[in-house]
């Protein structure tokens, strides 16, 4: 029974970078030697196991055998005699496919030092075809690795672009999409994920409404905007979806199987700023309408990322209509009901009040 540490740690230690995680396969044993030593079995598809003491993740070296369709269409198989070459041939990428032993030594079958040092994505086998979420991790590692000059190889390009062909990216499943995309909006260079799936071919099939010149130039640069002011993931998402139409947006977010408050604010977005380019002139109703639409009086933490995303998705032209929107919600915020209630106000007429109010105090800014 030996130990190794295997995967990003390895990769990161190389690059200088901070090790996060940990993790580690083990080879010549069977789960019952894992659980004697009081290791805690976690994995439910192959034996992954937590260490008693510090809780990493200890997996039994194994193979897997395309069998179908997908990222599913995988058949497992561990066992003693499964080596960790055997373990290390089945990873995406050579820079993650490189283990160090217990007593410091790299063990490298693949040439992963090599390709760190040369800044190159490259996979480790034709084996990365079975796998199409194997794409959309490529590209999420050419996201985060960006700044440090990594692009993809470009036989693992090909190969993506084949797999493209094939159709494999169709048979993917919404949720592992999602998990990906909302990962990548958080990478360090976010707009490169959706370069490398447009480069590919995948972003034809994943978010086909953003395969157009304009509105992928739009995205990226409303996204990285988003990006530098370290927002939460749904000011990026509804950056990246800002050039779409209310309805492109609502359809990809639901097909996507985004959190609600992502859906949420993409439709806000996607449908305010036609109403603000619309906006010539400062105008109490429009503004008013549009206030009423954010459900600003109810959601203003909501509202603030509204205006962050606008922000980096209207063009400096329109800037001064932003500034228009907050005077107004400031303005129009201070309006109590309980003032008008003491003056006699009930019911439908107590609204109509609340509205004639805060529509004469933006009126008067």
């Amino acid at each position: 029974m030996k130990t190794y540490l295997v995967g990003g740690a390895v990769r990161d230690e190389l690059l200088g970078l901070p090790v996060k995680d940990r993790d580690w396969v083990v080879t010549g044993a069977t789960p019952d030697e894992m659980l004697q030593k009081g290791f805690k079995q976690v994995g439910a598809d192959f034996p992954v196991f937590l260490h008693p003491d510090t809780r990493e993740e200890y997996a039994l070296a194994r193979t897997e055998r395309k069998q179908g369709h997908g990222y599913h269409g995988f058949t497992v198989y561990s066992a003693p005699d499964v080596t960790l070459e055997d373990d290390l041939r089945r990873r995406d990428l050579t820079i993650n496919a490189m283990a160090k032993s217990t007593a410091g030594e790299l063990i490298d079958p693949f040439g992963g030092r090599e390709d760190v040092q040369a800044r190159s994505l490259r996979h480790v086998s034709e084996a990365f075809a079975e796998d199409p979420l194997r794409i959309l991790r490529t590209a999420r590692f050419a996201a985060r690795l960006q700044p440090l000059g990594f692009t993809v190889a470009e036989p693992t390009m090909a190969l993506m672009q084949q797999m493209v062909k094939d159709g494999e990216v169709e048979h993917l499943v919404p949720e592992r999409v999602w998990q990906e995309i909302q990962r990548a909006l958080h990478e360090n260079e976010p707009g490169t994920f959706f370069e490398v799936l447009r480069d590919c071919g995948a972003l034809a099939t994943i978010v086909p409404e953003l395969d157009r010149d304009d509105a992928f130039s739009v995205a990226l640069s409303a996204l990285r905007c988003v990006h530098n002011s370290e927002a939460e993931t749904s000011p990026r998402f509804a950056a990246l979806m800002s050039p779409l139409t209310p309805v492109e947006a609502r359809n990809r977010a639901a097909q996507l199987k985004a959190p609600n408050d992502c859906q949420d604010l993409a439709r806000l977005t996607t449908s305010l700023l036609p109403q603000i380019y619309a906006m010539t002139s400062y105008r109490a109703e429009s503004l008013l309408e549009a206030l009423d639409e954010a459900d600003v009086w109810r959601r203003a933490d909501r509202f603030a990322e509204l205006l962050q995303t606008l922000n980096c998705a209207l063009p400096d032209t329109e800037q001064n209509k932003l500034g228009w929107l907050e005077s107004a919600q400031h303005a129009a915020t201070g309006v109590q009901a309980k003032d008008l209630m003491a003056q006699g106000y009930r019911g439908k007429d107590l609204g109509r009040a609340i509205r004639n109010e805060r529509l004469r105090r933006i009126s008067e800014l």
